[in-house]
């Protein structure tokens, strides 16, 4: 009788959770979701972090001295400024309303950095309690980001793998540093953590982060309302007409009260901390 020869752990076979093949197929797309709701939330237990503020904003907005610089630089290239080729026309303009956005770049920074200050000055256990945090990326989330590292305060990156932005901002600790694959798992966690909501001048995913939000507070999903400010008459009256949402009775009067509309650090502070006190500090 021919026994079985000893099997080597190299020939065993390959257990399904480390079989990589797998855990990147269609499939297995739910273990990936399931992956993304679970390690975050060990990672802020370990970090103590419960409360955040949200800055979000566009990516493509730049410190007003960088923005100066580049419009310098595509107004040098143009050969003929009467007859602008479309490329000259497309670049010209992106220079031009990067140098219009910047202001909004300082004000982020300073908000965050403001307000991370007064969170780190918060007695006992409510120190540090309320930490900044962004969508990881360049723009205002940089300006988010680096706003509460001049403060000395952590802050949080929740970043997105998207083609054209290549990981997460350099004002982030390593141990808040996240990148997620899926949209909907990154907004659970800007929103599940969320005391406070600053919208900053933004496009597509900006309004997306922002009427989210106004939707699960207007249908009480979210038992304690955060505040919510948008930062910037100019921008916000001009984008979103939310009177003729109400005109058109697709939304109700009272939901116009469901945010704020500010235009100065020091409101917008003052704001957001009365709002945090009465709400979650009493």
């Amino acid at each position: 009788m021919t026994l079985p020869r000893e099997c080597s752990r190299d020939e065993w076979p390959l257990k399904a959770y480390k079989n990589l093949d797998f855990l990147n197929s269609d499939p297995a797309r739910n273990i990936r979701v399931l992956c993304e709701m679970t390690e975050p939330g060990l990672r802020f237990a370990e970090e103590n972090v419960e409360d955040t503020i949200v800055l979000f904003g566009s990516a493509r907005t730049k410190p007003l001295k960088l923005a100066e610089q580049q419009l310098a630089t595509v107004q040098a290239r143009i050969q003929d400024p009467e007859n602008l080729t479309i490329e000259e026309a497309r670049s010209l303009h992106q220079a031009k309303c990067a140098v219009q956005a910047a202001p909004y770049h300082e004000a982020a920074v300073q908000l965050a950095e403001s307000l991370t200050k007064w969170s780190m000055s918060l007695p006992g256990e409510h120190q540090d309690r309320f930490l900044i945090c962004s969508g990881g990326g360049p723009g205002i989330m940089e300006a988010a980001n680096l706003g509460a590292h001049s403060a000395g305060g952590k802050s949080v990156g929740l970043g997105i793998s998207l083609p054209f932005e290549q990981g997460v901002n350099d004002y982030i600790p390593e141990e808040l540093k996240f990148e997620f694959h899926y949209f909907f798992v990154r907004k659970y966690w800007f929103v599940s953590m969320a005391k406070a909501l600053i919208a900053f001048p933004g496009g597509f995913g900006t309004m997306d982060e922002l009427f989210e939000t106004l939707t699960l507070v207007q249908t009480k999903k979210i038992e304690k309302v955060p505040p919510i400010v948008l930062f910037g008459s100019e921008f916000w009256n001009d984008v979103v007409n939310f009177d003729a949402l109400v005109k058109w009775g697709t939304i109700s009067p009272e939901d116009v009260n469901l945010f704020k509309i500010i235009d100065s650090v020091e409101e917008a502070h003052d704001y957001i901390v009365q709002c945090l006190t009465e709400r979650f500090l009493n």
